[in-house]
């Protein structure tokens, strides 16, 4: 079941389409609100502190404040100028600032937030934690760090990537009764690709799941090309041509990839994995060159796309396939691919995700906290699994080499990069819920889970 993700100009469209509803929509948020506290209270009667601002997200607050209090809840509210009252309370509710602010948090509302985050108890965020921009997960000068964000109507996008994860918890959304159909955003979900996780026939052999093409590894950095390749062989893909810049004679802990020239494997594959490793040569411009006009899925990815922000006339090669294009950046990639900067990719991940998508005609996954996957067609999803484990080098080669085993096999390219990065991320934390992680995981140590946890999911959707 999708989570819709709603930035704040299509949550206003709602807002107004739905403002004779009854009861109102500041009524069934707060009491939605103070239902979850209740929760948080676990049958506790100790009084809450309810912060209340000047504007919506405050008269949400204050609804909350006033069903507690029926409730029998002693409540304290204060607003931004108020003096604190003085009190050992079971609850903080946070509604100072909702998703409209727009202008850096200071002065006293900077002091009250700095008291919200030495509460020792649990924090309630109503919508967004105040100070949290909730289309693009930026501080705005100082933001709350909630231990509970409870998200009206749907999700908000900047809850799950950039600093959101860190300052909203735990995430609960309230539809407040709304039907909502036709959103565009929402959190990447197994219905994503469910319908490709089908079991294998017995009467198949390695031609029934393609051929992957990894194409990279010049001096210095066969490991990348190596770690893309390994980890599209556990992932399925039937066969596994590696083309290496910098030849090698077998990959010793992998002997079932076949090392080639990169000629060689690209005239063999039903998919290309072009850029871990791949350097900036002149070498490895003409084969880039020759990848572009494969006429079979590729996925690109780190120096394939430096050399595509450097060689505009290859961009536009790439823009204008027929086979499906996939491209996998971090924001300093992507920055460079936009002719912009990584802090202005970070101020607006979904943005830049979208306008990437829009000017390559491709399926982008851009990397980071809360990865964002946008589609040629307007799609976007935010991945809300994995952790910073996934910080180390040679992760983002794995990820490539899954999403090309995905397509190798036939996925289509939307549903083989979601795969791909639900994959990668719950193997991560897979890794740490063993006590493996988040501290120290290796690239290569998330290959074997992520290959388990296909097969697990595989097994359950039969």
């Amino acid at each position: 079941m999708q989570t819709p993700l709603l930035r704040s100009a299509e949550l206003r469209i709602l807002e107004t389409r739905h403002a004779g509803v009854e009861p109102p929509l500041m009524e069934r948020a707060g009491h939605a609100a103070a239902e979850f506290a209740r929760h948080l209270l676990q049958g506790s009667r100790a009084p809450v502190l309810v912060f209340a601002g000047p504007g919506n997200n405050g008269g949400d607050a204050r609804v909350v404040a006033r069903v507690l209090t029926r409730q029998g809840i002693t409540v304290a509210v204060a607003g931004i100028d108020d003096k604190v009252p003085a009190g050992d309370y079971g609850l903080v509710v946070d509604g100072l600032f909702g998703i409209g602010l727009t202008r850096p948090v200071t002065g006293a509302a900077a002091d009250l937030i700095a008291r919200v985050n030495a509460f020792r108890g649990p924090v309630l965020a109503l919508d967004v934690p105040s100070g949290l921009d909730g289309d693009t997960g930026r501080v705005l000068g100082a933001a709350v760090r909630a231990t509970h964000t409870i998200s009206f109507i749907g999700g908000k996008p900047g809850l799950y990537t950039l600093d959101g994860p860190d300052h909203g918890g735990e995430v609960s959304v309230a539809n407040l009764g709304l039907k909502l159909d036709g959103f565009s955003g929402a959190l990447l979900a197994i219905d994503d690709f469910r319908d490709c996780l089908h079991p294998r026939a017995r009467n198949s052999h390695k031609g029934s799941y393609g051929s992957l093409a990894v194409i990279g590894g010049a001096a210095g950095m066969t490991g990348a090309a190596l770690l893309a390749a390994r980890a599209g062989l556990k992932l399925g893909a039937g066969r596994i041509f590696v083309g290496l810049l910098q030849p090698l004679a077998v990959d010793p802990l992998q002997p079932e990839l076949m090392l080639r020239a990169p000629d060689d494997a690209l005239a063999q594959a039903t998919a290309v994995a072009i850029g871990p490793g791949l350097g900036a040569s002149d070498a490895a411009t003409e084969i880039l060159r020759r990848a572009a006009s494969v006429d079979c899925p590729l996925l690109l990815d780190a120096d394939a796309l430096n050399l595509l922000a450097a060689h505009p006339v290859l961009a536009v090669r790439v823009a204008r396939r027929e086979a499906p294009t996939v491209i996998t950046p971090h924001p300093a990639e992507a920055a460079r691919l936009l002719a912009t900067t990584t802090e202005a990719v970070q101020a607006d991940r979904v943005g830049a995700a979208l306008q990437l998508a829009q000017r390559f005609k491709a399926h982008v996954a851009l990397k980071g906290c809360g990865t964002v996957v946008a589609h040629p067609d307007g799609c976007w999803r935010i991945n809300a699994n994995g952790n910073p484990g996934l910080a180390s080098a040679g992760s983002g080669d794995v990820l490539s080499g899954m999403a090309g085993a995905l397509l190798a096999q036939g996925w289509p390219a939307a549903a083989a990069l979601c795969g791909a990065v639900h994959l990668h991320g719950a193997a991560a934390d897979a890794l740490t819920a063993a006590g493996d992680g988040p501290i120290g995981i290796a690239a290569g140590e998330l290959i074997p889970v992520a290959r388990t946890l296909l097969n697990r999911l595989i097994a359950a959707n039969a």
